[in-house]
């Protein structure tokens, strides 16, 4: 059986931009404000499909909701300090519907790249059996650095022969119930999932390769994130660490007893480095303390039946899920790209990673959350909103 595709160009006078989560649909607003019109290119069918497709049920913000806020619209006033997964999705939506943002869906990108001779972005997408070739000025990168599932390679991991799923894939512990879970990763993730399968009577065994800074989610009752943003106004990241240090130890005692064990820098330093997110506590060092939760240690190997580890522990299991995170899926369809590393992220470090050259930007790249989009998207639409006006 043969298929035929067919192919065809679209001129599109305003920016192009590809993906509508939460950086697609802030930038299209940005420019809506500016009077631009822009082209949202999803590949899934609907918007922020990170969000509904491949989170966990008891997902909340880690951060209070003024750090989480889009461009021109806030939250509603009834929302709670830390929204839901479903609270978020649904203000994603309400967004999308003020600004009047209408995202083609089930339009995957498989090809983008410069055009010398038209000046312009070419930008090849497939839905189903047809291929359609759009081009623009401009084209805005929003794809983000959590576009695909991140898999390690671990020894064996082939053989296992009980359930293996990456955390994109988990919903809720209810379906792990009375099960020994192998949770390899202890981010944000693996610290939450991990609770989430002991609170549904299953028995997570959580792996902590590296060292890892945990911290409240609030001191005092103010965010923890909060806090540190406010006092970073006034002292060194290293007095702001210290501070957040002495707190953490005050109120979860040492870390290092738990085999959760601190790195040398500090956690906003750590941050701002290298874009590594602290773990803000949602009730697993509780669990991990009562023995609930096991901490083991780096993964040697993955067996028929369960894991060899670093420290030379054998253990049986039934599942296995995969806290590893994320990556940008850019290397895979934009073409002749120096603006962009081999990781998919760029090269220009916050908070100038924003534009490229040739009319080519980026939103979402920045390892600061969704208060990084927010600022991404308002520079790109002043910075096309400027050349429209010096074009005039």
């Amino acid at each position: 059986m043969s298929c035929k595709t067919s192919e065809k160009l679209v001129v599109y006078e305003g920016p192009i931009i590809v993906g509508a989560g939460p950086s697609g649909l802030a930038t299209s607003a940005c420019l809506k404000k500016q009077g631009i019109c822009s082209l949202i290119l999803e590949r899934s069918n609907c918007i922020a499909s990170l969000w509904q497709q491949r989170t966990y049920d008891r997902l909340k913000l880690h951060l209070p909701n003024k750090f989480c806020e889009l461009p021109l619209m806030g939250f509603p006033k009834n929302f709670p300090k830390y929204p839901s997964k479903q609270q978020f999705i649904s203000y994603m939506e309400n967004y999308a519907k003020h600004f009047e943002i209408n995202p083609l869906f089930n339009q995957e990108v498989k090809k983008a790249e410069y055009d010398q001779g038209l000046g312009g972005w070419k930008v090849k997408t497939k839905d189903g059996f047809e291929e359609i070739e759009y081009f623009s000025k401009w084209l805005i990168v929003a794809t983000g650095e959590n576009a695909e599932p991140l898999i390690p390679e671990i020894q064996g991991i082939e053989k296992f022969e009980g359930k293996l799923v990456h955390t994109s894939m988990y919903k809720s512990g209810v379906e792990f119930s009375n099960q020994r879970v192998l949770v390899v990763g202890c981010g944000n993730s693996g610290m939450e999932v991990s609770f989430d399968l002991s609170t549904n009577h299953a028995f997570p065994h959580m792996v902590v390769r590296n060292s890892v800074h945990v911290l409240p989610r609030e001191i005092f009752g103010f965010s923890t994130f909060g806090v540190a943003m406010a006092l970073s106004k006034w002292f060194s990241l290293r007095l702001v660490d210290k501070f957040l240090l002495l707190m953490a130890n005050l109120t979860m005692g040492n870390t290092d007893r738990l085999g959760l064990r601190r790195p040398k820098t500090g956690p906003m330093q750590l941050k701002n480095v290298a874009g590594k997110t602290p773990v803000l506590d949602m009730g697993a060092l509780s669990l991990i303390k009562s023995g609930k939760i096991k901490v083991m240690d780096g993964v040697r190997e993955i067996t028929k039946n369960g894991a060899k580890f670093v420290d030379g522990q054998e253990k049986e299991f039934d599942s296995i899920i995969l806290a590893t995170g994320y990556k940008s899926n850019v290397p895979f369809w934009l073409k002749d790209c120096e603006f962009f590393s081999e990781d998919g992220m760029p090269k220009v470090p916050f908070p100038n990673g924003w534009k490229g050259g040739k009319g080519l930007y980026t939103v979402g790249f920045t390892k600061r959350g969704l208060l990084g989009t927010s600022s991404d998207a308002v520079n790109v639409a002043r910075d096309i909103a400027d050349q429209c006006t010096r074009a005039v």
